[in-house]
């Protein structure tokens, strides 16, 4: 399937975020690096790490989920006109195998995009092994005019 056209591509956007992302907050308490950032699609790795296992030794897969809503906002900066910003409104996730080690890497790209809508898939694989997979949608918000 061929993706969208972007008639935007901030780089600069795009250069800052990979600097930023997993520096603070929940993006740094996941330990968030974004390996790849191009025009619709977005790469981010998430290191597993024994503050991220549940009693069981597994992953819990609310981290699995909150790095999907990050990766599925996170790719349409680059690419929506300076001042506005992406909410995710709604996202399916399905959990497919268990995580218990190594780097999971979640790779988002735009399905469809409008003036104020997009759908994001989001592959998350683990070792090489798909274990999770993802679709969403993020209202596009126009920057606030002055009154």
């Amino acid at each position: 399937m061929a993706r969208p056209r972007f008639e935007v591509f901030n780089q600069r956007w795009a250069d800052r975020t990979v600097d930023q992302v997993g520096t603070h907050g929940i993006d740094g308490f996941l330990g968030l690096k974004i390996t790849e950032i191009e025009a619709g699609r977005l790469v981010c790795e998430m290191p597993v790490t024994e503050a991220l296992l549940t009693g069981f030794g597994n992953m819990h897969g609310g981290c699995l989920s909150a790095l999907c809503d990050h990766v599925l906002g996170m790719v349409m900066y680059p690419v929506m006109e300076d001042g506005y910003w992406a909410a995710t409104t709604e996202f399916k996730i399905n959990l497919l195998r268990p995580v218990t080690g190594g780097t999971c890497v979640a790779t988002a790209e735009i399905v469809s995009m409008s003036r104020r809508m997009s759908v994001v898939r989001i592959d998350v694989t683990n070792e090489d092994r798909l274990v999770a997979v993802a679709q969403g949608t993020c209202t596009i918000v126009a920057p606030r005019t002055s009154q």
